[in-house]
């Protein structure tokens, strides 16, 4: 069998923090492999964003160490690569999708121009092919006159069209793996219906594989094939997605699941975790 896409292997990772050391993810291991959907779940603080972050090396070390453990892209360690092969890999071969459309993108450059930055630093694309190749990305996301959003700053746009223009970014030079850091969680329900089926799509489409960051159990049993249950910095529970639902192990994710609303739930008040497992 082949090597998965990314392997994370027992990783700590550790923030110093006035004078003295914040365990943030603490022994995590899992895989993504090519074509799959994995979900990272579990409450705001779990180290979900975090891990994530560190396939591509973006935290800033320091305050940020890496103890003991490693992480493998397609067998390669990414902690020990250097500063050019980062470069190669980080939206290259990895795409990223971040969790705040609003902030993500620069507003002092045009949205056509930050997805032609993308393609300057991964392709040989330049002038007239370079500017084809953004409108085309703009129509596959489904972004309304792409000529004219080309020319248009972030501030022009509404929320759920910045996030289709970070999906562009992302998704500019074909990546092998897209991660995905909570790609809903400023838009109103119905545009983000709308990015995640885009997002559904364009990983059919591909046959990319998606490393999902989400505390939405709803959106993980759309669209995942697993996942990985995670709390204070450590995997609780990891399963293909119908079998931690339907039969879920560890007590913490038997609350996660008892806490989501269900049409027709009669219950006057929806559990918390804490109520079924304490702090």
């Amino acid at each position: 069998m082949a090597e998965p896409l990314l392997v994370v292997d027992d990783l700590y990772i550790s923030f110093a923090v006035g004078g003295r050391t914040v365990p943030a993810v603490r022994g995590l291991s899992f895989t993504v492999g090519a074509g799959e959907t994995v979900a990272l779940v579990g409450e705001s603080g779990s180290g979900k964003s975090v891990t994530a972050q560190s396939v591509m090396r973006l935290l800033p070390a320091p305050p940020a160490t890496y103890p003991s453990g490693g992480i493998r892209w397609m067998g390669e360690p990414v902690l020990s690569m250097g500063a050019d092969r980062l470069r190669r890999l980080r939206g290259g071969e990895v795409g990223m999708v971040f969790q705040e459309p609003m902030t993500a993108l620069n507003p002092t450059m045009t949205c056509g121009a930050q997805v032609a930055e993308a393609l300057d630093l991964h392709t040989d694309l330049r002038g007239e092919a370079r500017t084809a190749r953004v409108i085309d990305l703009f129509k596959q996301v489904g972004i309304p006159q792409p000529e004219t959003r080309f020319r248009q700053y972030p501030h022009e746009l509404s929320g759920g069209l910045r996030q289709r223009i970070c999906i562009c970014i992302a998704l500019a030079c074909d990546p092998k793996l897209l991660i995905a850091d909570e790609p809903t969680t400023a838009l109103d329900v119905t545009i983000q219906a709308q990015i995640l089926d885009l997002l559904k799509r364009l990983q059919t489409e591909r046959g990319m594989a998606v490393l999902f960051i989400t505390h939405d159990l709803g959106v993980v049993r759309e669209l995942c094939d697993r996942v990985v249950v995670m709390r204070h910095g450590q995997k609780l529970e990891e399963g293909p997605v119908t079998q931690v639902f339907e039969n879920p192990q560890h007590p913490y994710t038997k609350a996660l699941i008892a806490c989501r609303p269900r049409i027709g739930d009669d219950r006057e008040v929806l559990p918390t975790v804490q109520d079924q497992i304490g702090a």
